[in-house]
């Protein structure tokens, strides 16, 4: 039960309306919504998110997504991410990690870098993962892990996932150290132990860092620390740890639309873009500087909206955050 202190200390907070995205180093041994809820706490977020859980066990990029910032939080988890993955030998555990009970023991093969390259070979590209079963993958309405937790064995179906890139960094008698650069689902406990198993002597997570996710390539991470430290200095410090929304989409191509298209993309209606815009995604953005929309774009250039933004313009963005690609759309749909 909450005492009565904590209790106060919740109702002191006074919320606000913030909208960006942080790009947290999420600490060892915490989870992270409890990282989440914390920098929330520090920012006085009234809403946030977060894109792609990280396990208590790993560290590295999660990033934060604040007000608006909260509806690419779906995007920002199907992108692909990358990981610095320590791979102990000889030892299983029944969560395919060093948190979890030790499952078997077996001796460690004399192994050399062709051997490994193979193994390493047969994991590479669209693969067939079995989750596993210490995991928040849901059946019949219930976290696989509160199943496990209680000795209940379930069956769980493989799926499709892409591993992009999966390099051998170092090693020593019994640990591998991996470069993992991989597509959304991608559980990378599971990769530690189908390797294990290919080299004929089992293996489990022993430490896993997150360097990365799309559109974040070379991320400038802030820790829980910065952040508190930021918080107690006032808040252009704070905010100055924040990225805009519009971050969230950088990459895509940046289109600026005129009032009357700007009006028409607020009122939810379709609008014809120019052709020599690429099909697929692009950020719609009006005249003012303000993010208006995530649209898709078909083969006739005509927009669907994926999401909507009630947002400030960001006058201060510039092309920081997006693509080289400018196009200037042709006219509306009537």
């Amino acid at each position: 039960m909450a005492s009565r202190a904590s209790i106060n200390r919740s109702a002191r907070v006074q919320w606000r309306d913030l909208h960006g995205i942080v790009l947290l180093d999420k600490p060892m041994g915490v989870s992270s919504n409890q990282a989440l809820q914390s920098a929330r706490r520090l920012f006085r977020a009234a809403k946030g998110g977060h894109a792609g859980a990280l396990d208590p066990l790993a560290t590295g990029l999660l990033p934060l997504c604040f007000g608006e910032a909260t509806k690419l939080a779906g995007s920002l988890l199907g992108s692909r991410k990358g990981y610095i993955a320590h791979c102990r030998l000889g030892i299983t555990t029944d969560t395919a990690d060093r948190e979890g009970d030790v499952l078997q023991q077996r001796p460690v093969p004399p192994l050399d870098d062709a051997t490994i390259e193979t193994a390493l070979s047969r994991l590479r590209g669209r693969i067939l993962q079995v989750p596993p079963m210490y995991s928040a993958l849901k059946r019949d309405g219930e976290r696989l892990y509160a199943k496990a937790r209680r000795g209940e064995t379930v069956e769980v179906a493989p799926r499709e996932v892409d591993i992009h890139q999966l390099v051998l960094l170092s090693r020593t008698d019994d640990t591998l150290e991996l470069l993992v650069e991989c597509g959304s689902g991608t559980y990378v406990r599971a990769l530690a132990t189908a390797l294990g198993e290919d080299l004929g002597c089992g293996a489990h997570l022993a430490a896993l860092r997150r360097t990365w996710v799309e559109p974040f390539r070379e991320p400038r991470m802030v820790t829980l620390e910065q952040v508190q430290q930021a918080a107690e200095q006032g808040d252009d410090a704070l905010l100055s740890l924040m990225l805009p929304v519009s971050a969230g989409l950088s990459g895509l191509p940046a289109v600026q639309l005129d009032e009357a298209q700007s009006m028409a993309i607020a009122r939810g209606q379709p609008i014809q873009l120019a052709p020599s815009l690429p099909t697929g995604r692009c950020a719609a953005f009006a005249s003012d500087g303000a993010l208006l929309a995530l649209l898709e774009l078909d083969t006739r250039r005509q927009t669907r909206i994926l999401r909507g933004f009630n947002l400030p313009p960001e006058p201060d963005l510039g092309q920081k955050t997006l693509s080289a690609l400018v196009v200037t759309p042709l006219r509306s749909v009537e």
